[in-house]
C-alpha cells in the first residue's frame, strides 16, 4: 500500500521549534554539566557559579537557535520549506515537489520518529526533519498505516 498525502508546507517557526526540542531531547546530558558547574558553589561559595553557568547555557541554546534559523535561510535547504507531497510505502518515502520531480528517502536514513498528539515527526539528522501533521493524510487508516510502518521499522514503540 502507498499512502499519498496532501501537499504540505513546513513553516519555519514550526521547524525551529521542533528542531530545538529534538536537540534538547538528544543532548539531555548538557543539563548534567549545568548541575555539575552549579555544584561548584558548595566548594567555593560564590554566586558567579550560577551566573557563569547561566550565561554558558544561554549561549549554548542561542548557538542552536541560530543554527536552525540559518538553515531556513540557506539556498540548499529552501526545498524543505516548499509545498511538498509525500508518497509513503514500506520501502521508502518519496518526497515530491511536483508530479515529475521527487526524491526517494529510504527508511534506513531515518534516525528516529515521534508521534505527537497531532503530528508524526521523522528525524533524519539534527537539521533535517520530516513533519507530517495528521491533516495531510486523506484518511485515518492511512495515518495508522504509517504508524504501523514506523513500528515495524523499530522507529517508535
Amino acid at each position: 500500500m502507498i499512502v499519498k498525502t496532501k501537499k504540505y508546507k513546513l513553516e519555519t517557526g514550526t521547524y525551529i521549534k521542533l528542531a530545538m526540542l529534538n536537540v534538547l531531547k538528544r543532548q539531555w546530558w548538557v543539563g548534567l554539566i549545568v548541575l555539575a558547574l552549579c555544584s561548584g558553589y558548595f566548594f567555593i561559595p560564590n554566586t558567579w557559579w550560577f551566573w557563569g553557568t547561566l550565561i554558558a547555557l544561554v549561549l549554548y541554546l542561542l548557538f542552536w537557535l541560530i543554527q536552525f534559523a540559518g538553515v531556513t535561510q540557506l539556498e540548499q535547504t529552501k526545498i524543505l520549506f516548499d509545498k511538498l507531497g509525500y508518497e509513503i510505502s514500506s520501502q521508502q518515502i518519496l518526497i515530491k515537489l511536483s508530479s515529475k520531480q521527487g526524491m526517494p528517502m529510504k527508511w534506513d536514513q531515518i534516525r528516529s520518529a515521534k508521534v505527537g498528539k497531532d503530528y508524526i515527526l521523522l528525524v533524519v539528522n539534527n537539521a533535517q526533519l520530516l513533519h507530517f501533521p495528521f491533516k495531510i493524510f486523506n484518511t485515518e487508516n492511512e495515518r495508522k498505516f504509517v504508524e504501523t510502518i514506523l513500528k515495524r521499522k523499530g522507529l517508535i514503540k
